[in-house]
């Protein structure tokens, strides 16, 4: 397998559209290619797999040992590999790690920057001469131009990188077109959006007229050994019911292949056509997402709150992140101030008319409530706030990347427990 991280001197650069374009089109040329997303994010993998039709796997540098990422990598079974980053090349967490660079670091791979040169022309030598200084053990593959206005400011652009001797594998004019809909956390999810399609093709089109494939695909090098598996986080059952629908997107399927691996089943079950877990279930997981756009959907859902309710007096594990932490609370307040009777499950009322952002990786050590026992990586990001906490056993213990102290998280009763925080698996450092 070789690998190849496509990065950007900031966001907002064209990644995930040029990303797309390159997964379509390769494949297009009868190349088996996967995909994969560096950092936290769970919306660009989908939009990875409807692009190279295969599943897309996230690759968190700060979360995840070299091991890991290494023998997530070789997991993806694709000879090309495109894994996509996030932000800046080297933007990373508080504690400095955990940035595009750093993954391609541990994987082996080199960088592929994408330049959008609107407003530039020989300044567009500036960021690979940079990253070139800054992090000279990373490979710089070479550059794709975005965004270009014509032929003369390409070149511009071009003479100044060839002084640098920096590979320009292609240049893509500007297309409006080339656009995703995006909401509070992100993009809009593939399924909701009509013409995902369309702007996928249309990605590929360009990238196949205006970008050397050969050249590009020839410039990805051997995937590092991985030396092992790395930390994997335990199944919370062997059964494991997983909500599964418009209002339940954000599950990491990394986290979903391990509990597979050790032998779990995993039991998809869709809260909005007002289905509960299966009678089998011995854990229920409630994975975040969107709850907010279907709260009234959700609390008219009789059939999904008798089964939730059967579940727990069994004993079974119920796990809830962030939205589906929402979802376990009493009540939920929508962005039109409505509230919304929820499982009531937790002493919890969270608030999407008053909302504050909270973004940031989490070191979590579980107490006692927790489905896990040992030290956890997770990360946060939302929107929603807390209107009330009642009396509950507190899950986590929390620390921000850069180690200072924060409240702890999480409410419990019983086998049910959750939090804001998504977990991404076993802190390895």
């Amino acid at each position: 397998m070789r690998a190849l991280v496509v990065a950007a001197p900031a966001s907002g650069a064209g990644k995930t559209v040029l990303t797309l374009g390159l997964l379509r089109a390769l494949g297009a040329g009868g190349r088996v290619v996967a995909a994969a997303k560096a950092g936290p994010d769970y919306i660009d993998p989908q939009f990875h797999r409807l692009a190279a039709r295969r599943p897309s796997v996230n690759l968190d540098g700060w979360a995840m040992s070299p091991t890991r990422l290494r023998a997530l990598a070789a997991r993806q079974g694709a000879p090309l590999l495109i894994v996509e980053g996030a932000m800046g090349a080297l933007d990373a967490a508080a504690d400095g790690s955990g940035s595009a660079a750093d993954v391609a670091a541990a994987l082996g791979a080199p960088l592929l920057l994408v330049l959008d040169i609107s407003g530039q022309g020989h300044s567009a030598a500036l960021a690979p001469a940079g990253l070139r200084a800054l992090r000279p053990e990373v490979p710089l593959a070479g550059v794709i131009l975005n965004r270009v206005a014509s032929p003369r400011h390409q070149a511009l652009a071009r003479s100044a990188l060839a002084s640098l001797g920096v590979t320009v594998f292609g240049a893509l004019p500007r297309s409006p077109g080339l656009h995703l809909p995006s909401r509070h956390l992100g993009l809009v999810l593939p399924a909701e959006v009509a013409d995902a399609e369309a702007v996928v093709s249309r990605a590929a089109e360009i990238v196949a007229t205006h970008v050397d494939l050969e050249a590009l695909s020839a410039s990805a090098l051997p995937l590092a050994p991985a030396g092992g598996t790395g930390a994997r986080l335990p199944p919370p059952g062997q059964r494991i019911a997983l909500a599964e629908d418009a209002a339940f997107v954000f599950a990491y399927p990394h986290l979903l292949a391990d509990w597979r691996a050790r032998g779990a089943e995993v039991l998809p079950f869709a809260p909005l056509d007002d289905r509960g877990p299966p009678a089998e279930a011995d854990a229920v997981f409630l994975p975040g997402g969107y709850p907010e756009l279907h709260a009234g959907r959700l609390a008219a859902s009789e059939g999904f709150r008798r089964a939730m309710a059967a579940a727990a007096a069994r004993g079974a594990v119920i796990w809830g992140e962030c939205g589906g932490y929402m979802a376990l609370g009493e009540a939920l307040v929508d962005a039109e101030g409505r509230t919304h009777r929820m499982l009531g499950m937790l002493p919890l009322v969270s608030s999407f008319a008053e909302r504050r952002l909270t973004l940031g990786y989490r070191r979590l050590v579980p107490r006692a409530a927790c489905p896990w026992r040992m030290p956890l990586a997770g990360h946060e990001f939302h929107y929603a706030t807390i209107l009330k906490e009642g009396a509950a056993d507190r899950v986590f213990d929390a620390t921000d990347a850069a180690g200072e102290a924060l409240p702890a998280m999480g409410l419990a009763r019983d086998s049910v427990a959750g939090s804001f925080a998504h977990v991404i698996g076993p802190r390895e450092s």
